[in-house]
């Protein structure tokens, strides 16, 4: 049975909710908490794999543990793009660089491997492992081209965020034109929604001076994660009436 989300509106708004708390959540553990990258990362990655081993054995599609593994390679993706760019020193735009080789590589392996990279229908576990892992490195780099774009571009998080948000309007406007491989597209606005949560995570967050809304992490978070909760909710309730109507 196909196990992940369908791609809906509701999807898109769940996922850019999802991956503005990555940012926020990501933040408040490394450094408003002040863990530090490294041990945050151990820490997220851990719970990712939890979260996506649990996912691998589930049979059918769970809305709330879906979305808990998204949640988890957000959170993880803010943290290990941190301890590239930062405790590393890579940098923004070599780690975005290294990161967008690493994704075109696994989604390589994926279309030689399952001669598909559909989004919509995964049925094997390891189409799953390779969509999974895309994820991880998508919502990585994402982290990374946000910070890239919000701090060595000049454009700052408002217009970072403004900027990214154009990009998926055409992104929605090339796919509604029904001239391009749709899941292409998928993947472009994938990564795309990353940054524009990267940058709107720290546009709640970051200070007056610094351009943000000075919202801090703890309170960004709070807010995004109740948010998260319920447009799950709806979505679960929306599958069970689903499998009711079809039984």
């Amino acid at each position: 049975m196909n196990k992940v989300a369908p791609i809906t509106i509701s999807f898109w708004i769940i996922k850019i909710c999802a991956t503005t708390l990555g940012e926020t959540a990501g933040d408040l553990l490394s450094m408003t908490m002040n863990v530090g990258y490294g041990i945050s990362s151990l820490i997220l990655i851990t719970l990712f794999l939890v979260s996506v081993i649990a996912q691998l054995r589930t049979k059918t599609f769970r809305p709330a543990l879906y979305w808990t593994v998204i949640l988890t390679t957000s959170t993880a993706g803010t943290t290990m793009s941190d301890f590239m760019d930062r405790t590393l020193q890579l940098g923004y735009a070599n780690g975005s660089l290294i990161l967008i080789a690493l994704l075109m590589i696994i989604l390589a392996l994926w279309r030689y491997s399952e001669k598909s990279l559909s989004v919509t229908s995964i049925q094997t576990t390891k189409a799953e492992l390779f969509y999974w892992t895309a994820i991880l490195f998508s919502n990585t780099l994402g982290t990374a081209l946000g910070d890239f774009i919000a701090d060595d571009s000049g454009l700052g998080f408002l217009g970072g965020a403004a900027l990214i948000a154009s990009l998926l309007a055409l992104t929605a406007l090339a796919y509604y034109w029904n001239k391009f491989s749709h899941v292409l597209l998928f993947w472009i606005a994938f990564v795309l929604t990353r940054p524009f949560g990267a940058t709107f995570g720290d546009l709640l967050t970051k200070s007056h001076d610094q351009g943000g809304l000075n919202l801090g992490t703890i309170g960004s978070s709070a807010v995004l994660a109740l948010i998260v909760i319920v447009l799950v909710m709806v979505s679960a309730r929306a599958v069970a009436r689903h499998a009711t109507s079809e039984d």
